[in-house]
């Protein structure tokens, strides 16, 4: 205790001091874990739209693979359908999780993709499928 400072001071002030210290620790502490939490969450997300993405991309690629030597007026409307599904995949910023477009695109993607099932009249839905086939991922 220095000699100007009055002990009921210090003890009056200590209760501030501590409390001052105790948020600064605990906030600290917050932030380190709502970083590790944002990370995590970012993470698992981040992955399900690229297995999302991965799916509608093999999707149109081997349909357009079997729809290439078609030369009838449907499989042409069809396969402008995949292409066009395709350029919307390669055009989306999925490299950059801070692009403001992300999400319409991402949208756009999954509304382009449920209108190429409903023309090629194959389910969107292939939870079903899975289910139905007696295999569980």
């Amino acid at each position: 205790m220095a000699d100007g400072e009055d002990l009921f001071d210090s003890i009056l002030l200590a209760d501030e001091k501590y409390r001052g210290e105790g948020y600064r620790e605990g906030f600290q502490r917050g932030t380190r874990r709502g970083l590790q939490g944002g990370r995590r969450h970012g993470a698992s997300h981040g992955a399900r739209l690229s297995s999302e993405v991965s799916f509608y991309h093999g999707f149109a690629t081997t349909w357009k693979c079997l729809l290439d030597h078609s030369t009838d007026v449907k499989s042409r409307k069809r396969l402008k359908a995949l292409e066009s599904l395709l350029g919307l995949i390669r055009d989306s910023p999925l490299d950059n999780p801070q692009s403001v477009t992300l999400q319409s695109n991402t949208d756009k993607l999954r509304a382009k993709f449920r209108q190429v099932c409903s023309m090629l009249s194959v389910p969107a839905d292939f939870r079903d499928i899975h289910t139905a086939a007696g295999t569980s991922f």
